[in-house]
């Protein structure tokens, strides 16, 4: 059985997935081709950077909208880094590695482009599940691409439900309806389905910790969707000193994982790392590995 293995040492979100993604193997043009499937090209631009964390040479993504950079907060930012730099969710702090060069770049859209982009972003903040689903489901993505991208989103959904009190129908995603998410979301179910696994197998998932900024206020870590998606999931916390795992990172485990172990008897053949956006207490990374499960005994 091929195995992909989530190491979530350091916290998963849906930038760091994609990155380590590519690390593993797949080629970001292809993902950048199926992404284009959307219809939302004029919205965003992918960039796909090598660079080293802690020493560890690995891949880095950047969702980029109107020439910014945006990654994964998931609901939220560091409150201390907010507090102290007055930065909304459009100012995403600076890369924490160091650039060993560009394995992609696409060219910045005209100014007209950018500027019905900047006026789409706008209104996409406050995307429905509906409206969400009508963009997946009118693409041409693979169907199993659309039903796994339809799977996260409901775990995403069903979670804020929850924490607001509203029906599923009724919730109003921002950040999470937001395109960098949505990119985020369909980029993971199209990397699963183009790595071929048969299984997805991961550690216990590092929640992080401290306080977070979102569009609700000042929310413990892990934020409130978080913790309802990790419910019967095995979790660790206080690792790091800043929001671990997103909602969009923890749905992508949950949606896809059969098991959970962090001990697993499985024979590797390729690591990938996935590099963050952020300097933290201890490497922040996603590493993955495909694995099959017929180790052999040891004499």
């Amino acid at each position: 059985m091929n195995i992909l293995y989530y190491d979530c040492f350091s916290g998963i979100s849906g930038d760091m997935n994609m990155a380590a993604m590519i690390d593993l193997g797949v080629d970001p043009h292809y993902l950048k081709a199926e992404l284009d499937k959307l219809g939302l090209g004029a919205e965003f631009e992918l960039k796909v950077s090598t660079c080293a964390c802690s020493g560890i040479k690995g891949t880095q993504v950047h969702v980029c909208q109107d020439g910014k950079k945006y990654h994964d907060r998931g609901h939220a930012h560091n409150l201390a880094h907010d507090l102290a730099h007055d930065h909304d969710h459009d100012h995403a702090a600076e890369p924490s590695c160091e650039h060993a060069g560009h394995a992609e770049h696409h060219p910045a859209h005209d100014h007209a482009v950018a500027s019905a982009a900047r006026h789409e972003h706008h209104h996409a903040q406050h995307r429905n599940l509906a409206a969400i689903e009508a963009i997946i489901m009118s693409s041409d993505l693979k169907p199993e691409v659309k039903q796994t991208s339809l799977r996260i989103f409901d775990l995403i959904a069903k979670a804020e439900a929850k924490v607001h009190g509203k029906p599923v129908g009724e919730v109003h995603f921002h950040e999470v309806g937001a395109t960098d998410s949505i990119v985020d979301i369909v980029g993971a179910a199209i990397c699963f389905h183009a790595l071929r696994v048969d299984a997805v197998w991961a550690s216990a998932i590092e929640l992080g910790s401290g306080l977070v900024h979102c569009a609700h206020g000042v929310m413990p870590v892990p934020a409130p969707a978080t913790t309802e998606i990790v419910h019967g999931l095995p979790t660790t916390r206080g690792g790091t000193d800043h929001e671990a795992t997103t909602p969009t990172g923890a749905a992508i485990i949950a949606a896809l994982t059969s098991r959970f172990t962090s001990t697993p008897a499985m024979s590797t053949s390729k690591t990938g790392y996935g590099i963050g956006h952020r300097q933290s207490s201890r490497p922040n990374m996603l590493r993955v590995f495909l694995a099959s499960d017929d180790c052999p005994a040891h004499m």
